[in-house]
């Protein structure tokens, strides 16, 4: 992984407050990201099909948490939110500067934006989806989780071909790069060898996590079927 170089302009930066804001932006991406891999490995479990202990076990498991609705506002949707809108601010006073000097590290800094970007489309459409915004058809049932899911994702080509794995791939390097760019702010790696080592974590990461989609889309592959027809015949 790499640093961002391309850095915000120096009105930007030199706003009063900027630094404890940069502060929140990045403890905000580690707490999305953290939830980023639960998300991803309880998905990873569709691989093992309708059997009631595995993905829907884990589902109930959630749901099951008390104050769940106040959960998911603090420190799901809360931090998403913090985190996009001065990620926004961010880009918008930023200078990528790949066609000036398109060196690696340049790219991950434009890379990032990129993904910034076509990661909150994936979230609204993912989570309206999810909650029934674009039609039943995509609604997620917590009482009938692998079904209600192997539908929503195998509902049309255009989503199991090039939505999901778009927005598989976006998450998983926005978060690996995300937790590079994060320790060098915090102070965690200070030296080059530091940042290599930790660069290379981050590079597992998000060959795990991009892993764990991947299988999950896999699996509705896998399991289409059977999904539809439970779907069908409850109707």
């Amino acid at each position: 992984m790499s640093s961002a170089v391309a850095l915000p302009v120096a009105t930007a930066s030199s706003h009063p407050g900027y630094f404890l804001l940069r502060r929140l932006q990045s403890l905000t991406g580690i707490l999305f990201g953290l939830y980023l891999c639960v998300h991803l490995l309880v998905n990873a479990t569709l691989i093992q099909g309708r059997n009631p202990d595995v993905f829907q076990a884990q589902v109930n498991k959630i749901h099951d948490l008390p104050f769940l609705l106040m959960i998911e506002m603090s420190l799901i949707f809360a931090p998403i939110v913090v985190h996009a809108l001065f990620g926004i601010y961010i880009m918008t006073n930023g200078r990528p500067n790949v066609g000036s000097y398109p060196h690696i590290k340049n790219w991950f800094y434009l890379l990032q934006r990129v993904s910034a970007v076509a990661l909150l489309a994936f979230i609204f459409f993912h989570v309206g989806g999810m909650y029934g915004w674009f039609g039943e058809w995509l609604t997620f049932d917590k009482d009938r989780a692998f079904d209600s899911t192997v539908r929503h994702v195998q509902a049309n080509p255009f989503l199991y071909l090039i939505v999901y794995p778009l927005g598989v791939i976006a998450g998983t390097f926005h978060l690996a790069n995300g937790f590079w760019t994060a320790a060098i702010a915090w102070g965690l790696t200070v030296s080059k060898e530091a940042q290599n080592r930790w660069g290379w974590v981050c590079l597992g990461l998000f060959l795990f996590t991009t892993a764990c989609g991947f299988t999950a889309l896999v699996a509705t592959f896998i399991h289409k079927k059977a999904a539809f027809a439970a779907v069908a015949g409850a109707q």
